[in-house]
């Protein structure tokens, strides 16, 4: 699931490797209308549906073997796009259509690549705190994560220790042989 708003950024270059020789089902957000919701959550009548193109982002979560998010770090957190895709899941999780969603992404395992310019090891960490709280919620299994250091497009390729981490879960997946959704 990439979450950057640029064409071939570091973030995508990074995740790219992660997932090198891989069969994987890419999802770019920006590409996609995934509109905001408004929180009915506690309303009777619950949410309002909404028609657009997250429907089909969660059918292929549901079906994905392995989950990688891929955003940039802006601002010290997620994209806008990723975080209103993850916003989402309040509605999802009350809707008809999806009646076991939290329960089919139980165990999933997931993993995050992440890149900013503005010291990412130290300053990416509370987004991975973010993230490991969002997998403990939806009990996927938060398997690995990566912060890379980039600003300018291909800074990512400077970054030695994270494209080491990336040929990492790389082995790591090919392993496995599973079906990625990115």
């Amino acid at each position: 699931m990439y979450g950057s708003t640029r064409e071939n950024g570091n973030t995508e270059t990074l995740t790219e490797r992660a997932i090198k020789n891989l069969s994987a089902h890419r999802i770019f957000l920006k590409d996609l209308e995934i509109t905001h919701i408004v929180d009915q959550r506690h309303e009777e009548s619950g949410f309002t549906k909404v028609q657009d193109d997250y429907d089909q982002v969660i059918l292929s979560m549901i079906d994905a073997d392995v989950i990688i998010f891929a955003t940039p770090i802006y601002w010290y957190g997620m994209s806008s796009v990723m975080k209103m895709f993850t916003d989402r899941w309040s509605q999802t999780a009350r809707d008809d259509k999806f009646p076991n969603f939290k329960k089919s992404m139980t165990n999933k395992p997931v993993y995050l690549i992440a890149v900013g310019g503005d010291k990412p090891k130290i300053k990416g960490l509370p987004l991975v705190q973010q993230f490991k709280y969002v997998c403990e919620f939806m009990e996927f299994t938060f398997k690995d994560y990566i912060l890379g250091k980039g600003v300018k497009p291909n800074d990512i390729v400077f970054d030695k220790e994270s494209l080491h981490q990336a040929k990492t879960i790389n082995d790591t997946l090919m392993e496995n042989h599973r079906t990625l959704r990115t």
